[in-house]
């Protein structure tokens, strides 16, 4: 009988253990204290970056180490959601934002930013989301008027990743008023430019330790060197993107329905009731058999689709099948991991409890799953 090639190789299991003794030790002992202050410290992202678990895939001409492999972003993924621990923005920085610099950056942007992109020293945050303008990136009303030399910025963000802390923020701006998506454009503001300005670091459910904040721009000037791709090209590149953007999300989540499973199990085992562990009752030994299916489905089919990104072949559709499938799951498995654990899954001091409201946005950001099921129905033909 022949064996199937493992997924993640020898050199992906050693930096494994890189990630997970950097959790261990500069991330699990501050996390409750960054809860608390609503974001993390600026240090650990230097310290992230002097250890490499930053922009992996960035060239080595600007400080990365040029591996492009989604993987190693996926392990990043893992151990932070293993360790219950989603303040330190680094998905969203390397899967996310730093892609746009890598791919649609002059050779000047590229050498201006992503070395410190790279080592931490600059965090960076993606404003889409507006007030009035979510999923439907066509509604946007933040303007840039050009002037010649510059653009004039004008209008707000909201719910802005990474919002407290970012030195460089690409604004999703609309360039020409009567063109549609092709009137879209990508400017990268910076910290301390005049008129930029930050609102309140935003009190969520969950996910307290990741700032995330509302943004201003009042009359921002904004160079035309810091014009991210062609005017006029913002839609387009942000469709480009968005597939691992999503694929980042249901990697998030797999790790977490892992995770939860892992502390189900261990409870189902060490909870005693009625003289027995609960898991020795019919009904609990059934769910967390359809829980352990569900997630191993889940796992191989992500699995799958990190291979085809690796390749190239990844389409918006597919990805959209990954980002509501998995966070759709992630939802169902910690909700019933609640149940099981009955009052003790109410408390806050138990992971379980603090999973359940750090996983509701899953199936909200990047694009809700309603989005998602309109992506794939579309490309059905429907």
């Amino acid at each position: 009988m022949s064996q199937t090639t493992p997924f993640f190789e020898t050199e992906h299991e050693d930096f494994r253990r890189t990630v997970r003794a950097f959790v261990e030790k500069e991330v699990v002992p501050f996390h409750a204290q960054w809860e608390a202050d609503g974001q993390v410290s600026r240090e650990v992202w230097r310290k992230a970056g002097e250890a490499g678990l930053l922009c992996f895939d960035v060239a080595e001409e600007y400080g990365g180490a040029g591996v492009a492999d989604f993987r190693y972003n996926m392990i990043v993924s893992e151990e932070l959601g293993k360790a219950g621990a989603h303040g330190p923005g680094f998905p969203v920085h390397t899967d996310i934002i730093v892609p746009y610099i890598s791919t649609l950056g002059t050779e000047e942007q590229k050498q201006r930013w992503l070395p410190k992109l790279v080592s931490g020293e600059l965090i960076s945050a993606i404003a889409m989301t507006e007030p009035g303008a979510g999923s439907d990136l066509q509604g946007i009303r933040t303007t840039a008027v050009d002037k010649g030399d510059h653009y004039v910025l004008n209008g707000s963000k909201t719910f802005i990743s990474n919002g407290i802390l970012a030195d460089l923020v690409i604004v999703v701006a609309r360039t020409d008023a009567d063109a549609g998506h092709q009137g879209i454009s990508l400017l990268v503001v910076e910290r301390g430019m005049p008129g930029f300005e930050r609102g309140r670091n935003l009190d969520k459910m969950g996910m307290k330790a990741q700032d995330t904040a509302e943004l201003f721009f009042d009359n921002v000037e904004v160079p035309k060197a810091n014009l991210l791709g062609e005017e006029g090209s913002g839609f387009i590149s942000l469709m480009v993107n968005l597939p691992q953007e999503r694929l980042s999300i249901a990697a998030i989540a797999v790790a977490a329905c892992e995770h939860i499973l892992t502390l189900c199990l261990d409870y189902a085992k060490e909870r005693q009731a009625f003289g027995k562990p609960i898991g020795k009752f019919q009904h609990n030994r059934f769910m967390l058999a359809e829980m352990a299916t569900e997630v191993h489905i889940a796992r191989v089919f992500v699995n799958d689709c990190v291979a085809k990104h690796n390749r190239g072949e990844v389409d918006t559709s597919l990805a959209s099948m990954a980002k509501w499938w998995t966070t759709e799951l992630q939802k169902k498995i910690v909700d019933q991991a609640v149940q099981l654990h009955g009052g003790y899954g109410y408390m806050m001091e138990y992971p379980v409890a603090r999973a359940y409201v750090d996983s509701r946005i899953q199936t909200i950001y990047g694009g809700t799953t309603e989005i998602q099921k309109e992506i794939i129905g579309r490309s059905l033909g429907l």
